[in-house]
Parts: structure tokens; C-alpha cells; sequence
């Protein structure tokens, strides 16, 4: 149970002073439902403003708190939507317009009657001949009020919320905060010159005060690292079984190729893993293409040679039948018998899976997350392979542990390739093994950048393309066109490339029902439809290697991470391969650095190490999954500074009191709860 000192904390944010239904939909955008992230919403910059006498000392763009009277009110004509404008003059006559923009227009007349003075905070501009200040920050009748924001913050918002709101609400949140006791080690504390929890937050909210935000960050960073530690802890504890198996089945395989020297040296650390009494926990990150599956294979015939069983958790349905059938196809000279679970199996068809993992007759489950459901049970697991990890938690990592009769080994997998320096962030619990080198014969992918206006030319191409028999993928970056922005939409692109091509099109994305999505990627597969339209739902799993050409649509929009792995669905067959990466007119310098990286290399580790230099901050891992939330006090910076500091703090606290019993140990507790690690404090005894 949560320590009753942070309740204060995670109550509802409707606790708050003026919270009611209509101020959630926003919060809630934000993901501001608790007091707790209230308190840690933090700024995005802060505004600096300068007090004038007169708007001539004033300077277009700058910010500016300035004593004004009303003169006139221009309201706009009925029915328009034009804005109301407030003439107003300074102490020596000088005019300027305040402007007002839809439903906010209906308050300026009370704030700003005529011929009454009022002290005005906003950015100084020209409209015409005439400065103006649009939708001013603050209108106040006295001074005193404006003198304390000539530095203020500014949040990120969602629609419905002002800064005013904001800041109101992050002052009723920082009066909550409970007197909590010190997690950091008092040395580390004393030789960063941080402030105490509380403060802490105090000065990040009112102030630029680095030290402020480091200390927050670092306590993220500990959080993070202390669980992932208590985890590795607890798996060394468990009893889990030793498995070794003979060969027999491995040796059945018929495989077409011979193993990488990166595939052999992970072999042999994964065998070792098994061979010992503690479960294993260990994270296999391999680039595109570079074999993690043969490798996986190898690991549960180990298991099943050892009499026991495996399973593997692949997060989508279309991966998971991926899985399935490479690995039904591989497993034919052996005998293995082999099972697909994944939520549509129902009736008949589930209670005979699910008697078989009783009984077991089923040595091999694929599956989704349906797999580690409570009324799955398995007769003797001794395996659990978990692929694309990072788009699971460490909780539900943990569900799947806990299904065998001793703690089952566990071998994670990932094709997302991360920078070195932040693989302590995401899987600090694990060893690591890495399959740095690709299998020998694979093709280079001809990667090509092209204007979105040639989009005419591409699509003669792909007709080129599909009458030489060759099979395409065009990914879109959203389902629905954005009236908003111009984004190009799958469905409508699917469209017009049907009316094109016809019956040869096939659309596949999200949202579709899952018997719609598994018959279009069945035609695409078998050959019958030629060119498969798409989201990224296909960024994974996808195998069809006469597909020889991919077409990324608006490819700036998508992160480097997600264009590599879109790219690794073609160049898997013998024939040539090429990606062409839609560009549009608005590019950045980043970007433009970003789409010249993608056509220099195919290295998805030099990749993501280039990426982390590009971006310098943003979120850490690239596109945010569906496992562990991404960190949200720490940036890029204070992952690489801090991190390494954090997480050997972490280790030497879990050595010395791994059941966090010391008077720090029941302070780190607290720290476990309020970043919701609480999968560490579970592992606990007592916790």
C-alpha cells in the first residue's frame, strides 16, 4: 500500500480550488489528473518583462508591463469574427491597440473600462502604424501585482487552459507538499549543491535555478534505477531451474545460412544464463536483419530440450502470426509442437491451447499479451522470450515470469537499437547482448530523399515497380487527414493509389478491425495484392522479401528510429532493394541533417548515436510506446550527466540494505511511490 505521507499527493486533481468537470478535459490532455503532476508540470521557458513609463522606451517584441486608460472600444460588427480591439493611451498619449480574439474579446470591456487606468503585461507589437498587444497576459488595477511577474513561467498548455489558470493551480499543488524525508545520499546531496525535495520543486517552479532541476531529474533518474536493481535482486533470489539441453534439436534444423560471429557470441551468453540456478534476465538488441530470432530459437530449444516450456510475447497480433509461422516453418524436422494465442482464439480452439499448456503437449506458445492472462497456465514454463521489449512495462515482464513453477529464465528483445549511454535508462535490470554485425549477403538499401512535390514521378515509379512483379510498401504518418495540419493520410492516399492500381492495393493501420488488417496483410503476403498502404503498425514483423520498395511519406515527421526499422521491412530477399523518403518543403537544419544520416548509413547503432547528438533533448528512446512511460523531469542532458551517478548510488544502496529497511532505505520507499516504480517496492518483503 502507498505510505499515507504522499496521499496528499496523489489525490485527485478535482481536489483543487476551481477544478470542476469542464477544467479536466484539459488537465487530462496533459495528463494533469493528480495533485502529484500538478506539482511536477514545470515550466517550459519563463518570460522576462520589462517595466516602461511610456511606450516609447518600449521595443517591437519585447515584453512589457506598462500603465494604460482605455479610450475607445472597437468591438467587432455582429456575426463577425473579426477581434475587439481597446484603444488605450500611456501616461504621455501615446496610443496602442489591446486585441482580443474570440470568446476571450467578452472580458475586455470589464477589465479595461474607459478612462479608468490599468496596469497591462504583454508582448509589445505593430499592427499597421499602431503597437498593439494581443490577448495581454495580465490586466491589473494596481501595480504591486505586476511588479512579481517581471519573471514569469510559461507552461505547456492544452486547449481550454491559460498560464494564469496554470500557475494557480501549480501554487495550490506546492502548498500540499508533505515534509518528506531525504533520499540522496547526504554526499552526493552536499557536493551538488541541491536544495531538499521541497524547495526543490519550489525554485524549479519560480525560478531558471539549474541546481533546482537537477536534483529533481536525479531523483527520477534514482527512482528508475533503484527499481530496475531490485528487480535484477530479487531474480538472483528466486529458485529457478537450471537448463541444459543436449542438442538434438538444434541439430534437426535445417538452416540455409551459417551464424554471424555476433550470433554465436550470444549464443554461447544465453546458454551460460540458463545453465545457472538463477533465472536469467537478459536483453538481446539486434539491429534490422541482424538474426535475433534464430538466436531466440536457440534458447527454447534449449528449454524444450531440457523438458520444460517457452513462450514468446510479441506485442502485436500481426507480429505475434509473424513469429508463429517463421518459427512453425523452422521447427518442421523437429517435432516440436507449437501453439499461436492471441485474443481472437475463442471456444473450442482456446480451451484446446489452453489444455495443452496444462498438459504439455504444447512445448512452443506464441502470443500477445493473451499469454500471461491469469487463466493461462503452463505445466512447466522455463522460458519467456519478450519481443520489441520496449513496448512492454516491467510489470507485465514480471506477469510472465511469475507463470512458471520456478522463476521461468527470461530473454528480452529488442530491434530498436539504443545509444550505449542510455541503455542504463531503459533496461538497467538486465545483461545485455548485442548483435552488431548483419549476416553476410544482406543488400545494401538504396535510400533516396525526394521532394513531396515530385509526388507524380514516385507513383509512376511504383507503377514501374509493380509491373516488373515486385511488391511495395507507402507508409503514411496518420490514419485521418488533420484538417489542422497538412498531413497526409493513409486512407485517403489509399484511395487515390486504388483508383491507380485497383484490386492490387491493400490498406492496413490500427484502427481497422483485426480480421479486416489479417486479410489484407495475408493478400500482401501471398503475392495476390502488390502494394500494401500503411501507418506504422507495420514498423515490426513485417517479412515479405519480394517487397523491394518502400515509400515514406512525409518522412521529417517521423523520428530516425521509426524510419530505420520502416526500412528494414524491404532488402530481406535477394533483389535490390530501395526506400524513397517523402520530404516536405519545410525542413529544418535537423532535420535535413536527420534524412542525410538515413541516406549515408544502414548501421542502426550509428544511427541512434547520431540521432542522440542531433536532438540533444526531446524524448529519450524516440517514439513513446506503450510499456514504461518515457522520463518526465529528466532531458537528454541530465540522463547522460546524472544517470551513471544515479545508478551507482542505486547499486550501493540495494547491496547494503537490499530490503530498504534502513532510515534511508524507508526514504528511498517513499522515492519508489512517487514515481510510481511500485513494481520495485512490490518485489519487497513487507512492501
Amino acid at each position: 500500500m502507498r505510505p499515507e505521507a504522499l496521499n496528499p499527493l496523489f489525490a485527485e486533481v478535482e481536489t483543487l480550488e476551481g477544478v470542476g468537470p469542464k477544467l479536466m478535459k484539459p488537465l487530462e490532455r496533459l495528463g494533469l489528473t493528480r495533485v502529484k503532476d500538478v506539482a511536477y508540470h514545470l515550466p517550459e521557458r519563463f518570460v522576462s518583462r520589462r517595466s516602461i513609463a511610456d511606450l516609447d522606451e518600449g521595443t517591437e517584441g519585447e515584453q512589457v508591463i506598462i500603465a494604460l486608460t482605455a479610450v475607445e472600444h472597437r468591438a467587432p460588427r455582429s456575426g463577425s469574427r473579426g477581434p475587439h480591439r481597446v484603444l488605450a493611451q500611456d501616461a504621455v498619449g501615446n496610443i496602442c491597440a489591446l486585441t482580443w480574439f474570440g470568446k476571450a474579446a467578452y472580458s475586455a470591456r470589464k477589465l479595461l473600462p474607459v478612462g479608468e487606468r490599468r496596469w497591462v503585461a504583454g508582448r509589445l507589437d505593430r499592427y499597421g502604424d499602431m503597437l498593439q498587444i494581443v490577448h495581454p497576459d495580465h490586466v491589473e488595477v494596481d501595480s504591486a501585482g505586476q511588479m512579481g511577474r517581471l519573471s514569469e513561467p510559461v507552461y505547456r498548455l492544452a486547449e481550454g487552459l491559460t498560464q494564469p489558470r496554470v500557475a494557480g493551480l501549480v501554487e495550490q499543488a506546492l502548498a500540499r507538499l508533505p515534509d518528506l524525508p531525504e533520499w540522496i545520499e547526504p554526499g552526493q546531496l552536499e557536493r551538488s549543491g541541491w536544495p531538499a525535495w521541497s524547495a526543490a520543486l519550489q525554485l524549479a517552479q519560480e525560478t531558471t535555478e539549474e541546481r533546482a532541476r537537477d536534483r529533481l531529474a536525479y531523483d527520477e533518474l534514482l527512482a528508475n534505477s533503484l527499481a530496475l536493481l531490485l528487480v535484477k535482486a530479487e531474480g538472483r533470489r528466486r529458485k529457478g531451474q537450471a537448463l541444459v539441453g543436449d542438442g538434438r534439436l538444434w541439430a534437426k534444423l535445417q538452416l540455409p545460412f551459417a551464424l554471424t560471429g555476433a550470433q554465436t557470441r550470444s549464443i554461447a551468453e544465453i546458454e551460460g544464463d540458463m545453465a545457472q540456478d538463477a533465472p536469467m534476465l537478459r536483453l538481446l538488441q539486434g539491429d534490422v536483419g541482424a538474426g535475433k530470432t534464430v538466436v531466440a530459437l536457440n534458447a527454447m530449444l534449449i528449454a524444450v530440450e531440457a523438458g520444460k516450456q517457452a513462450a514468446l510475447l510479441a506485442p502485436t497480433e500481426i507480429l505475434a502470426r509473424q513469429h508463429y509461422e517463421t518459427l512453425r516453418r523452422m521447427l518442421a524436422p523437429t517435432g516440436v509442437e507449437i501453439a499461436l494465442l492471441t485474443g481472437r482464439a475463442k471456444g473450442r480452439e482456446r480451451e484446446s491451447i489452453l489444455m495443452g499448456l496444462m498438459d504439455g503437449s504444447i512445448q512452443l506458445l506464441v502470443g500477445t499479451h493473451s499469454i500471461f492472462q491469469d487463466t493461462v497456465a503452463y505445466k512447466d514454463l522455463g522460458l519467456a522470450v519478450v519481443d520489441e521489449q520496449h513496448r512492454f512495462g516491467v510489470a507485465q515482464r514480471l506477469a510472465l515470469a511469475g507463470k512458471g513453477r520456478r522463476a521461468p529464465h527470461t530473454l528480452a528483445m529488442t530491434a530498436t537499437p539504443i545509444p550505449r549511454s542510455l541503455t542504463l535508462a531503459q533496461y538497467g535490470e538486465m545483461d545485455v547482448s548485442r548483435l552488431d554485425e548483419l549476416p553476410p549477403g544482406r543488400q545494401a538499401i538504396d535510400t533516396r530523399v525526394i521532394p513531396q512535390e515530385r509526388m507524380d514521378e514516385v507513383v509512376e515509379g511504383v507503377a514501374r515497380h509493380l509491373a516488373g512483379g515486385q511488391q511495395a510498401y507507402w507508409v503514411c504518418p496518420m490514419v485521418h487527414d488533420n484538417e489542422v495540419a497538412d498531413i497526409a493520410a493513409a486512407e485517403m492516399r489509399y484511395a487515390a493509389l486504388k483508383e491507380r492500381f485497383g484490386e492490387d492495393v491493400v490498406l492496413v493501420h490500427g484502427q481497422l478491425r483485426s480480421e479486416i488488417k489479417d486479410a489484407a496483410m495475408e493478400r500482401f503476403a501471398s503475392g495476390q495484392a502488390k502494394l500494401l498502404v500503411a501507418t506504422t503498425v507495420i514498423e515490426v514483423g513485417v517479412d515479405v522479401p519480394s517487397a523491394t520498395l518502400m515509400v515514406i511519406e512525409q518522412a521529417e515527421r517521423f523520428g530516425l528510429a521509426q524510419l530505420h526499422q520502416l526500412r528494414g521491412r524491404v532488402g530481406r530477399g535477394a533483389e535490390k532493394s530501395t526506400c524513397l523518403l517523402l520530404r516536405g518543403g519545410a525542413l529544418t537544419e535537423t532535420g535535413r541533417a536527420r534524412l542525410a544520416l538515413m541516406r549515408e548509413t544502414q548501421d542502426g547503432f550509428r544511427i541512434a548515436e547520431e540521432d542522440l547528438e542531433l536532438r540533444g533533448g526531446g524524448e529519450l528512446l524516440g517514439t513513446r510506446q506503450s510499456g514504461e512511460a518515457a522520463f518526465r523531469i529528466a532531458n537528454l542532458d541530465q540522463v547522460q550527466r546524472l544517470l551513471p551517478v544515479a545508478h551507482a548510488d542505486a547499486r550501493l544502496l540495494v547491496d547494503r540494505d537490499g530490503g530498504l529497511t534502513s532510515e534511508r532505505g524507508e526514504a528511498a520507499r517513499l522515492l519508489l511511490y512517487l514515481f510510481e516504480r511500485d513494481w520495485g517496492v512490490q518485489l519487497l518483503r513487507g512492501g
